[in-house]
Formats: structure tokens, C-alpha cells, sequence
């Protein structure tokens, strides 16, 4: 038994160096983690998407019954809420939890990337690709200009911060916003599945307007402050990235404002009913 549990431990380590080297040498290398990544979160998005159908077939009775189009945007909005939670674990891991992007670390924090931060980035980077491809195969059923408009701003500056390594913290701080996806999905599924004047459906336009409030309204105005505040910093990018920076986060800030004001009254409106 102590030759077998030795001979095990052995075998369990050898794994794991192999694993590390394959992680370092190869996934994580500077060289490939933008292939790596973007094929990364290629293909997790289409095993989420298959995922979404078999569980979906499965545990509600309306999936089956939907149109061929809805059940397309039913499977699109499961890949999309697996990567906000994902992107949102993330983001507010780097934003707030490491000390990648202190202030108390040495050197620019406009200039401050990892492997794992870089390729993190790359399998957002493959989502938004997944995402847009479908946005435009079946245009406009999966979303408007204003989605396409979203998604290459998105797109852009994910791409840039990958491959250049600049900005990184700014590109995390905007995706945190990526918190409101699930709220917004789960408000489309409850209208989809004729749940719209339930409980449920009124307690998720509550939750969404808060969310909406903190992670779109309030965490932009910190976005703009920690810009102002590190100017010095940031005026250092290359012109690109100035532009993006400077111009992208205030793009969609209007454009939260614009969406927010269409959740209030929303909001507003079906409480009106309830009442």
C-alpha cells in the first residue's frame, strides 16, 4: 500500500511539472498566447453554445417549442452570460484584487501585463469574434447597430491591449460593465418563456437596475477619475492607444446612459402595473 501510495504521489507530480511546462512553453508562451487565446475562447464559446441546447432541451419545456431564430438567440445568450461571469471574475480580479496594476508596483501602470492577464484578454477577444460572426449571420435578429457598434469598439480595444500589452487596466475596468449581461439575458429568457408578468421578471428589472447603476453608471465615473488622476501615465501610450482610451469608455458611457434610461423607465412602467 506504501509502494503504491509512493509510486502514485510520483506519478500525480510527474503530471503536474508536465503540465506546467506545456502551460509555460507552449499555451502561455509570449509568442503564441494570442493564438492560444483567441482559439481559446473560439471554442469555448461553441462547447457552451452546444451545452446550452442539450441542458436547455432538457430542463424547459419552451425551448423545443420556439422558432428556429429564437432558439439560435436562446443558445447565443448562454454563451454570452458564461463569458460576462468569466470576464467579470476576471476583471475584478485584476482591477481590485492583484497587485498587477498598484500603485504601490514600480513602473507605469499603463504599460503593466502578464501572460495570464494577456491571455485572459485573448479569450475575451475570441468571444467578441464568436459573438460578432453570429451578430451578422443572422442580422438583425441577434441585435441592432448598436450591438455591432458595441462589439467592434469592444473588439478593438481588447485586441490592442492583448497584443501591445498597453492599457491593460483600463481595458479590465471598462469589462467589469460585463457584469450587467447575465441580469439581461435572464430578463430576455423570462420574456421568451411568456414569464413576463411574474415575480420573477419584476425582481430582475430590480436587480438589473442596480447592477446597471453600480457596474455602467458608477464604475465609469471611477474609470474617468483614475484617468485623470494618472494622466501623467497615461499620455504615455502610443497615439492608438490614447485614442481608445480617451475615446471608446466615453462612447459607451453614452450609451450605458442611453440604456439606463430605457431600464428606469422600464422599471418604472412595470411597477406602475404591479401597483
Amino acid at each position: 500500500m506504501i509502494l503504491l501510495a509512493t509510486v502514485t504521489a510520483m506519478t500525480i507530480k510527474s503530471f503536474q511539472r508536465l503540465a506546467d511546462l506545456l502551460l509555460k512553453e507552449y499555451v502561455l508562451a509570449d509568442s503564441v498566447i494570442p493564438y492560444t487565446s483567441i482559439i481559446t475562447g473560439i471554442v469555448a464559446c461553441k462547447l457552451v453554445y452546444e451545452l446550452t441546447h442539450m441542458v436547455s432541451v432538457v430542463f424547459f419545456k419552451a425551448y423545443s417549442s420556439l422558432p428556429k431564430v429564437l432558439r439560435v438567440e436562446w443558445k447565443n445568450r448562454g454563451m454570452s452570460t458564461v463569458h460576462s461571469i468569466y470576464i467579470t471574475i476576471v476583471a475584478l480580479y485584476f482591477v481590485f484584487g492583484s497587485d498587477l496594476y498598484s500603485d504601490r508596483q514600480p513602473g507605469l501602470v499603463t504599460f503593466r501585463n502578464s501572460p495570464i492577464s494577456t491571455f485572459s484578454l485573448g479569450v475575451s477577444v475570441g468571444y467578441f469574434i464568436a459573438d460578432l460572426g453570429m451578430i451578422f449571420w443572422f442580422y438583425p435578429s441577434l441585435g441592432g447597430l448598436e450591438y455591432v457598434v458595441h462589439h467592434l469598439l469592444s473588439l478593438v480595444s481588447l485586441s490592442f491591449a492583448m497584443l501591445t500589452g498597453e492599457g491593460q487596466l483600463y481595458t479590465y475596468m471598462v469589462l467589469i460593465s460585463e457584469t450587467t449581461t447575465p441580469g439581461v439575458n435572464m430578463r430576455w429568457y423570462l420574456d421568451t418563456a411568456g414569464l413576463k408578468k411574474s415575480k420573477a421578471y419584476v425582481v430582475n428589472g430590480i436587480v438589473m437596475f442596480f447592477v446597471w447603476l453600480v457596474a455602467r453608471i458608477l464604475l465609469f465615473m471611477y474609470f474617468f477619475y483614475h484617468l485623470y488622476t494618472h494622466y501623467d501615465q497615461v499620455k504615455e501610450l502610443q497615439a492608438f492607444g490614447k485614442a481608445l482610451v480617451f475615446v471608446v469608455p466615453y462612447v459607451l458611457a453614452v450609451m450605458n446612459a442611453v440604456w439606463f434610461a430605457k431600464i428606469v423607465k422600464g422599471m418604472m412602467k412595470t411597477l406602475a402595473k404591479k401597483e
